[in-house]
């Protein structure tokens, strides 16, 4: 049982950190970096030591904007290749107009979330969604923790509401969990490109999420990791919607697809570029290059203990352009998962329940619960990440003029301690 449980856990380390073998310490870097603007084509990455910029924010003169609207209203604007869509504000911390649609939906072997754009209106009287995180844990220990122990995640999404087919036809953002993660990991992520205009479909992936892998170190037989295969079954069911996906079909633009994970979810879609126009990985790695990728946002955390933010930085040199980097300051592993803020009504987080209760594994699995109340605020981590990736989603996946928000970055957000980009 001894070396059951350490091959686990050398399982579980070389997942978590992308195949480093390991992990390493953080770096402790509080590095400004100001890049070029997303005007300034094929231009080296630039860097600079001190304060956040203060530069004032860049205005644009009203109707001149290719698809964002400061307040949400007015009339619809045109997607990239025909289409339209409801105006958005141009901050892209802030959510979309759209109510946000959730299903349950089966692909292939796999249980996947989409979160949608629903039609306006249709989510009142209705009850919200809220997610039973036990789901992820092995059967054997499903039954430990009690309704009122449990951690439940509250969504601000709503059942099987309609797809708003008004509009459209919505790009999509295919998320991958990292290790001991699950398909809501990062909900608040989900939510807000769906009220934005995004299909977003996230998966439980056999052999990486919770349920696997603490079975894994609780006498369960291991579970295989096929992520690739994952990936491509689910950009095949998007290029042909049928069965359980079949509401979206004539409304997504297959053509148009993002990837983001976190993690070794990061390292997942390092080689989605053949697909994907947009890869996003978060507390991971670099990616490579594609014949479809036209732009990579790397986010980190400068205190991270799990992957060291110096893995970000070389992922970043190595990665081909148009690319950026943010790193935040004070922040860990899960500053882009709900993780750290999954807590029950006694304010328990959601490791302090699964060792409470005698969840098997848990214990094992703590070194991957980079949690610390000293750290910068999870909504502060939540809203620098969706301003940013939501930037680079709209402006290559919407056709709009998004990316000239990262003009603003770190005078909007002086937890940004290092930017770069090479454009």
């Amino acid at each position: 049982m001894r070396r059951l449980v350490a091959l686990a856990l050398l399982t579980l380390s070389t997942v978590a950190c992308n195949g480093s073998g390991g992990t390493t310490t953080a770096t402790d870097t509080t590095t400004t970096t100001s890049g070029e603007t997303a005007a300034t084509a094929d231009t080296d990455a630039t860097s600079s030591t001190g304060a956040p910029t203060t530069a004032a924010p860049t205005t644009t003169e009203p109707g001149t904007s290719t698809g964002d609207d400061t307040t949400g209203a007015g009339a619809d604007v045109p997607g990239c290749a025909g289409g339209s869509f409801l105006p958005v504000p141009k901050d892209t911390s802030l959510p979309g107009p759209w109510p946000v649609g959730a299903r349950t939906v089966t692909i292939g072997g796999l249980t996947v979330e989409v979160w949608y754009p629903a039609e306006p209106g249709s989510e009142a009287g209705q009850e919200k969604v809220r997610y039973d995180i036990r789901t992820g844990l092995p059967d054997a220990e499903k039954d430990k923790v009690s309704d009122a122990d449990n951690p439940w995640q509250e969504c601000e999404c709503w059942q099987d509401l309609p797809l708003d087919a008004d509009h459209g036809p919505y790009p999509a953002v295919i998320f991958v969990h990292g290790t001991a993660g699950f398909r809501s990991q990062s909900l608040e992520y989900m939510v807000h490109w769906a009220s934005r205009g995004f299909v977003v479909l996230a998966a439980d992936h056999p052999g990486l999420w919770l349920k696997d892998l603490l079975g894994s170190l609780c006498g369960v037989p291991m579970v295989p990791q096929h992520l690739a295969d994952d990936l491509a079954q689910m950009v095949a069911a998007l290029a042909a919607p049928a069965g359980d996906l079949a509401f979206i079909a004539d409304h997504v633009d297959a053509g148009r697809i993002g990837m983001a994970g976190h993690s070794a979810g990061g390292g997942a879609i390092a080689g989605g570029g053949g697909s994907a126009r947009v890869l996003i990985p978060m507390a991971s790695g670099g990616v490579e290059a594609g014949d479809a990728l036209e732009s990579t946002l790397i986010l980190g955390a400068l205190s991270d203990k799990v992957v060291a933010f110096n893995k970000q930085q070389t992922g970043f040199a190595d990665s081909p352009a148009p690319k950026r980097l943010i790193g935040i300051a004070d922040a860990g592993h899960l500053a882009f998962s709900s993780l750290c803020s999954l807590k029950n009504s006694q304010g328990q987080d959601f490791l302090q329940v699964a060792e409470a209760n005698d969840v098997c594994g848990a214990q094992f699995a703590s070194f991957l619960f980079d949690c610390d109340p000293e750290y910068t605020p999870d909504a502060t981590s939540w809203e620098i990440g969706q301003y940013a990736s939501s930037a680079v989603l709209e402006s290559v996946l919407r056709c709009t003029d998004a990316a000239d928000n990262f003009n603003e970055l770190q005078a909007k957000f002086p937890e940004v301690a290092e930017f770069q980009e090479a454009l």
